[in-house]
């Protein structure tokens, strides 16, 4: 049984100078700064159980986050975690649904964020105790919305259908891992000597499977896609990410101009908002065998649902820190299994490819039971951050051995990164000033 009283959350601002290297730069997301509003939620217990739990975000703002992670905190303090997670789907309604807070939300925006964080370590802390059946999940799911897509009857004989040859899906990702893709080789603000130098240390190590950043100049783009491909060879995969950078016309006709590199997915083609652009776009790139991807801006269950009854995407893309935490990922994951749309999790920043490889590994073993055109999300960055870091082992993800949500970061690493007094920021505001001089 969960134990232990809530008596303190606390929230921290910890940001990485990730855009002085160009690291995460894409069409919209040129100069990001990898950053996280970093939750620990501490308890009575004897043995000093805690929580780890983050949102992700690209620098600006964190502070917003924080601020609406505190206000968020009052439904916690004092609480006792059984209750809590005895009425999961109530406390997350709670959350969600404040009734002076969801005016600046509703479920959408730095409130979700915020929910994000706050859930993601209350998840820690109770898978850090005991494991969950399926009705114990489902209570945790709200279906409020989305009934017209997925009863809880529907969701339950899913997870029922899931424990077939449960075992033996453990037993094969504790040898070979869930297949991943590398989106660390063709960011948009690296060189061509770095695209080659990080394309070829990544086929050495056996990555198949390549994103590219396009969509801030089309020329560009050729050029860049024509490298990466004579590169990687025509039998590895390569996919397209323009992260919302066009209109859906100009997608279509950008996208068009690019087929001759077999992408296998464009990603966020448009605005994330544009659910029937989307479907537009996805029945045009259909002929070319090109699939549409989105789903890491996605504010909530409802969006995914509707992107789902529109045949808007090919293929999905849960985010561990833009929905509210395990609790909506689980309703997506089993709505996706309904309309046979294979999950790909977006991943990467600061912590997401150590939160999300506990839901692919859910997904697969429990919900999907395919590896049918699935696969994660890998960046290679801000990793040694984490206590518990992702393991990668051909080009795969490795199974978790600690209990948890592996979301629990270096105390040293809170310290120095801490925004903004934290050594490293200190640091780097005296050498702007400097220069500035």
């Amino acid at each position: 049984m969960a134990r232990g009283k809530i008596c303190s959350l606390s929230v921290r601002d910890v940001r990485f100078p990730t855009s002085r290297g160009q690291h995460g730069s894409d069409a919209m997301h040129t100069d990001p700064d990898y950053s996280a509003a970093y939750v620990v939620i501490e308890t009575d217990a004897t043995d000093g159980l805690a929580g780890h739990g983050l949102t992700f975000t690209l620098g600006k703002g964190t502070e917003v986050v924080v601020c609406a992670v505190e206000a968020l905190s009052v439904h916690l303090i004092g609480r006792e975690l059984k209750d809590i997670v005895g009425n999961f789907r109530g406390f997350y309604r709670q959350l969600t649904s404040d009734g002076q807070l969801r005016w600046i939300g509703p479920e959408k925006g730095v409130i979700q964020l915020a929910t994000a964080a706050v859930l993601n370590a209350v998840w820690d802390l109770w898978a850090k105790q005991e494991g969950k059946d399926p009705k114990q999940l489902l209570s945790c799911i709200d279906f409020r919305y989305i009934t017209d897509a997925l009863t809880e009857e529907e969701a339950y004989d899913i997870l029922k259908k899931g424990k077939h040859g449960q075992k033996e899906r453990e037993q094969q990702m504790l040898k070979q891992g869930y297949p991943a893709y590398t989106t660390s080789c063709a960011w948009l603000g690296y060189t061509d000597k770095q695209l080659t130098e990080l394309c070829t240390q990544a086929l050495n190590e056996g990555w198949t499977r390549f994103k590219v950043k396009v969509g801030a100049d089309l020329s560009d783009d050729i050029r860049r896609c024509k490298l990466i491909r004579e590169m990687i060879g025509p039998k590895n995969l390569m996919m397209l990410d323009a992260n919302q950078r066009w209109d859906v016309q100009e997608a279509i006709e950008w996208v068009t101009k690019l087929a001759v590199f077999e992408p296998l997915w464009i990603e966020e083609p448009t605005s994330p908002d544009d659910i029937l652009g989307h479907a537009a776009i996805s029945q045009a790139l259909a002929p070319l065998g090109i699939g549409v991807a989105t789903g890491e801006q996605c504010h909530n269950r409802v969006m995914f649902k509707q992107f789902l009854q529109a045949k808007a995407l090919r293929y999905l893309q849960i985010d561990s820190c833009r929905l509210g935490s395990v609790n909506e990922n689980l309703a997506v994951m089993m709505m996706a299994k309904k309309f046979q749309i294979p999950v790909c999790p977006h991943a990467g920043g600061v912590g997401l490819c150590e939160l999300v490889q506990h839901l692919i590994l859910f997904d697969y073993i429990s919900v999907s039971g395919s590896l049918e055109n699935r696969m994660c999300e890998y960046v290679d960055h801000l990793h040694e951050h984490f206590k518990y870091p992702v393991v990668i082992k051909n080009a795969s993800y490795m199974v978790p051995q600690e209990s948890g949500y592996s979301s629990e970061m270096k105390e040293d690493s809170i310290r120095q990164y801490q925004f903004p007094n934290g050594h490293i920021w200190q640091e780097l505001i005296s050498e702007d000033q400097t220069m500035l001089e």
